[in-house]
């Protein structure tokens, strides 16, 4: 292609707005543009990046036996009313209506398109396994769209979904998709941490994420120093040491407690430790439900955890107001005495402290010695907590926080999405039985913004060749036949080439060309030539050489 046909320009600036470096320099070097907040142009340099993304994608699903297919952008919305997402899922769910008053989802994932079409089928158990997989647009009504191609509204994702017999065959599967998915990122260039993470509005009882390390991502994760158990932070587990569970129980007893409400003013008025100390936190749930979430007083509720354990689709905390109403009092809540309505959720680090202390419900006082069973009962106990960075791991290392961008997923689903929908397939002893289901997703854009953040230099970016829009960017300085030449063999001979043939100053085409990075950088002029051909060299290099006008092809190739 020639860069004086090429549509769009690269610009020397961009907003302040835009930090992070991908963000900036798919915008300044033409690679995509904003439509409005959250959604974006893919620009035909933008295009070409995202269709190799795709191919390498394609080829390994391809590969693993999966078959591509495509479906409708539109779901009716009673789909997703029969698997109740329409309450789930909340901001996200973006709906319209047709001209007969029908609704349909904007869909963000297509579980409920994939299961009615497979239950449209009389499918035996001969058929099974099968994966499905499609390349499409998605739609997220995002709160907030930030960090370009990182979080947006509207964006093309692979999702790939497996039908099985059983548990057994699915696992199977999922381990076939997770070799395969490192595959695809290895053949990217992105070298990813899997970790244990939330399903989330998906479903099912439990997924992998796979990660690349980075401070502009959002997926905060521990991975444990022996480099064995990494997890999300909505999921990690860590070990809760006994502290003075050998103690005998003492009676309990309130004091007056002139304090302050935070759990700091209770170790200072007490002078008893923090983690002897129960932290109370009232939340709502959707409903209007009152949730008591209890814990020891060194470590935080774990909202994911809790809304998992609860069964809540939302959480949020309860006002002063809301926890007089229950008759308590703000700082000073307690699980003994509480209001019967209130369901009370205990961490299970209530079992590692005995005489424990905290508030008695009113204003100024406190109970001393307080202990799970014998002073207050729970509805539900596990765990609950939030994992620290320097907490140990359940076999004994030290976990440690990072951080970094998701750019694939894997879940298990289960009967979840086939039972709601009542989906089966005829079982070798003449039975229908549901389908057991995976589901698989890479973000196709976001993989690619993820691409630019972990290549790029204060210049622009510095594509890999797996992915790069063009192999070679051929620069010629002045007018000469000997460009063209190279131009056209290089074509010829299957490379990819991007030929600057524009009439603007060199200093011009060398910024354009650092910042679009193209792998190799072949440039022809009167100097080159008169040393005995072209310079040539690699985005990522510093210094250039002399390689003879008839070698250049054969030297790219």
């Amino acid at each position: 292609m020639k860069q004086s046909q090429l549509f769009t320009k690269t610009s020397k600036t961009v907003s302040a707005d835009i930090k992070i470096a991908s963000h900036k320099f798919l915008i300044q070097a033409g690679f995509i543009s904003e439509s409005v907040a959250g959604r974006y142009y893919f620009l035909p340099l933008g295009m070409r990046v995202r269709d190799k993304v795709i191919k390498i994608i394609e080829e390994e699903m391809n590969k693993a036996g999966a078959l591509k297919l495509i479906t409708p952008v539109l779901h009716p919305l009673e789909f997703w009313k029969e698997t109740a997402r329409t309450e789930s899922v909340g901001f996200e769910l973006m709906t319209i209506k047709d001209r007969n008053g029908s609704g349909f989802v904007l869909g963000g994932t297509a579980e409920e398109m994939m299961v009615d079409l497979v239950r449209k089928y009389n499918i035996s158990y001969k058929d099974l396994p099968f994966n499905i997989y499609q390349f499409s647009q998605k739609f997220r009504d995002e709160m907030r769209a930030r960090g370009g191609l990182l979080r947006v509204r509207e964006f093309l994702m692979k999702d790939a979904y497996s039908f099985h017999a059983d548990e057994e065959d699915f696992k199977k599967e999922y381990q076939k998709m997770w070799d395969t998915y490192m595959n695809i990122f290895n053949r990217l260039g992105l070298e990813t941490v899997v970790v244990e993470s939330d399903n989330g509005y998906i479903g099912g009882d439990y997924c992998h994420e796979f990660v690349v390390k980075s401070e502009v991502g959002e997926s905060k994760f521990f991975i444990s120093e022996d480099g064995k158990y990494a997890s999300h932070e909505d999921t990690a587990k860590f070990k809760k040491e006994d502290k003075n569970n050998t103690e005998e129980e003492k009676e309990l007893r309130e004091v007056e407690a002139n304090r302050g409400k935070t759990m700091e003013d209770g170790v200072k008025f007490h002078n008893l430790p923090l983690w002897q100390q129960i932290k109370d936190v009232l939340f709502i749930n959707e409903k209007g439900e009152y949730i008591l979430a209890i814990i020891r007083g060194d470590l935080d509720v774990n909202e994911t955890k809790l809304k998992n354990i609860s069964g809540a689709i939302d959480l949020r905390m309860a006002t002063d107001e809301e926890v007089r109403a229950i008759g308590s009092e703000p700082g000073f809540i307690s699980p003994v005495g509480i209001d019967k309505k209130v369901k009370v959720i205990a961490d299970e680090s209530l079992r590692t402290i005995k005489n424990a202390y905290g508030g008695a419900n009113k204003k100024n006082l406190d109970l001393m010695n307080v202990n799970i069973d014998r002073d207050f009962k729970t509805e539900i106990e596990g765990d609950i907590a939030m994992a620290k960075s320097e907490f140990e791991s359940l076999d004994g290392s030290i976990l440690k926080e990072d951080k970094g961008i998701e750019v694939g997923n894997i879940f298990q689903l289960g009967y979840h999405y086939s039972k709601k929908m009542n989906a089966k397939f005829v079982d070798n002893d003449g039975q229908e039985k549901f389908y057991y289901m995976g589901c698989y997703g890479i973000g196709v854009d976001r993989t690619v913004a993820t691409i630019v953040e972990k290549y790029n230099d204060d210049k622009g970016i510095l594509w890999p060749e797996s992915v790069a829009p063009f192999k070679v960017h051929l620069i010629s300085l002045g007018k000469n036949e000997e460009a063209e030449n190279i131009y056209n063999d290089l074509i010829k001979s299957g490379v990819e080439v991007l030929y600057d043939d524009r009439e603007v100053s060199a200093g011009e085409k060398f910024a354009d060309s650092d910042l679009i990075g193209i792998p190799y950088r072949v440039v022809i002029s009167k100097k080159s030539l008169k040393n005995g051909g072209a310079e040539i060299k690699k985005r990522n290099e510093k210094e250039s050489r002399i390689v003879k006008i008839e070698d250049i092809t054969k030297e790219i190739n």
